[in-house]
């Protein structure tokens, strides 16, 4: 009677260790983001959307999933990053914008179409859309990461700054010598509008502008003030030809090992942190502009009549590379541009039907 009822008490003993053991086991999930931009919740939308995510999954999966944030560019450069999460050992995710994450899942040099969006509400709906959605599942496949949202990258919409004089019209931008990111696409674009292009790395800019090897760049309004370009340049044209971005990418093989309601966890609160960041971003911007006109010389938004000028001449130039030069289908292009137009015109039509009876 001893032997037999022994075994059963010991495991009897042992059951609370062990059940100790998998919850230890099931605490120590944990995700790593890394982002390029600062830990701050004020000067950027990125980080606060992932402070708010990290709030979101650390409550719903009770504490089984825990969320570190890095940021600044601590763990590396985009590509550094983007390589350490498609393993999912050390780093979990990461969010990397245009150029970087075309070197990951080339589809997504799509997004450098000049004039792509008229306005963020239908740059949101675009990104949040199921299309979309199907879209970057090709990120699986190809990369091993699986996408979670779109940032907007400073705003994304971005502005011209030069030495020479405001750009009002497509004319004005004709000689002038703008530094473009290492992106054969803008290159094209530039070009297209009658400015010559110089790719240069960000580390190069400033310089670039103080000593004249460049009359002009663009980005977003945000960051022109942020680093002080009014120092080095004097006229500043909102004309959103570009629309920057920043994909949320997780590792799928890490993804995969989680519980199903774990995964439910991130997917949910990604998407809630990314509504979030939507509408911060516009308010960055929206500051960031209101700023350059007090900073700058001078300051013009270009209207919606000259945009489509310069898209009527730049979207072709940009079309013949990316098909020709790039690779990209041409299909596969023509497609990708209609579904922007058909939600643009699809956001502007249920705005009249719904607010405007």
């Amino acid at each position: 009677m001893h032997k037999t009822t022994f075994p059963r008490l010991a495991a009897v003993a042992a059951l609370p260790l062990a059940m100790a053991a998998a919850q230890a086991q099931a605490q120590s999930t944990e995700m790593a983001i890394s982002t390029l931009l600062p830990e701050d919740m004020t000067n950027n939308e990125v980080y606060p959307a992932l402070v708010h995510f990290k709030n979101l999954v650390e409550t719903r999966t009770g504490g089984e999933v825990t969320v570190n944030i890095f940021g600044g560019g601590q763990l590396g450069s985009e590509v550094e990053t983007a390589s350490e999460v498609q393993g999912g050992r050390t780093l979990q995710s990461t969010i990397i914008t245009t150029g970087a994450m075309s070197s990951f899942y080339d589809d997504y040099q799509l997004m450098t179409a000049p004039f792509l969006f008229d306005n963020w509400r239908q740059a949101w709906a675009f990104f949040d859309s199921e299309w979309f959605a199907d879209f970057m599942s090709g990120t699986i496949e190809e990369a091993d990461m699986r996408y979670l949202g779109t940032f907007d990258d400073g705003g994304g919409f971005v502005a011209f700054t030069n030495n020479e004089r405001l750009i009002e019209t497509v004319e004005d931008l004709e000689g002038l010598n703008i530094r473009t990111e290492e992106n054969p696409g803008h290159v094209a674009i530039m070009k297209a509008l009658g400015a010559s292009a110089t790719p240069l790395p960000w580390g190069e800019l400033v310089t670039a502008l103080e000593t004249g090897l460049a009359d002009g760049q663009f980005n977003a309004p945000v960051l022109n003030t942020t680093f002080n370009f009014d120092e080095v340049t004097d006229y500043t044209t909102l004309t959103g030809h570009v629309y920057n971005s920043a994909a949320w990418l997780v590792s799928e093989a890490w993804f995969q090992e989680l519980t199903e309601e774990q995964q439910a966890a991130i997917v949910t609160s990604a998407r809630e942190a990314i509504a979030l960041s939507h509408g911060m971003s516009g308010a960055l911007a929206t500051a960031g502009w209101e700023e350059s006109c007090e900073r700058f010389e001078a300051c013009h938004i270009m209207p919606p009549e000259e945009r489509a000028r310069m898209a009527e001449i730049a979207r072709p130039a940009w079309r013949e590379w990316i098909v020709e030069d790039f690779g990209i289908a041409a299909e596969d292009v023509d497609a990708f541009l209609a579904e922007v137009e058909r939600v643009g015109e699809s956001v502007a039509e249920s705005d009249v039907a719904v607010y405007g009876r």
